[in-house]
């Protein structure tokens, strides 16, 4: 059995099994996944990039420990949207469970998060979230001046005499 984490969209964690890649796609419903390695290539984040019918609601637990784990700086640290699944994989690329060390290294390296790299980071979470608030808008419109009503001219009322 495999153990991964599940992070959900509205916060909770959740410590599931999955023995395949196919278990993970079922997770996410069939829609389109996208996959963050660690640079010590010791966890993987799965993702949906566009959930359909939802406006992209950050995960910000799952962006911190993406944060904690990988080189990104909280500046660059990629936004993950929506439930975010983290397992790691074996030595043929295949889907493995956490084991306890790693799910200890976890929590470790999200404790060594500084409050700066937090700050900033929550800064531009709720920048983005200002931004999947606004109203869409439609573009402005200018009227066109009112078209003035056409006289006839000398030659057509001669014409008709």
């Amino acid at each position: 059995m495999n153990t991964i984490l599940y992070f959900s969209s509205n916060g909770p964690v959740y410590e599931t099994r999955a023995y395949t890649k196919a278990d993970i796609d079922r997770i996410f419903k069939g829609r389109q996944l996208h996959c963050l390695t660690s640079p010590d290539r010791q966890f993987d984040f799965w993702f949906s990039p566009s959930p359909p019918g939802c406006q992209s609601r950050i995960n910000e637990q799952a962006t911190e420990v993406l944060l904690a784990t990988t080189n990104f700086t909280a500046k660059s640290v990629p936004l993950l949207p929506g439930c975010v699944v983290v397992a790691t994989h074996d030595a043929d690329g295949d889907l493995d469970g956490l084991s306890w060390e790693q799910l200890d290294l976890l929590v470790r390296k999200n404790r060594t998060l500084t409050t700066r790299e937090l700050r900033v980071l929550d800064k531009r979470i709720q920048r983005h979230n200002r931004r999947q608030a606004r109203p869409i808008r439609p573009a402005a419109v200018t009227p066109m001046p009112a078209a003035k009503p056409r006289t006839p001219s000398k030659r057509t009322v001669k014409a008709a005499s």
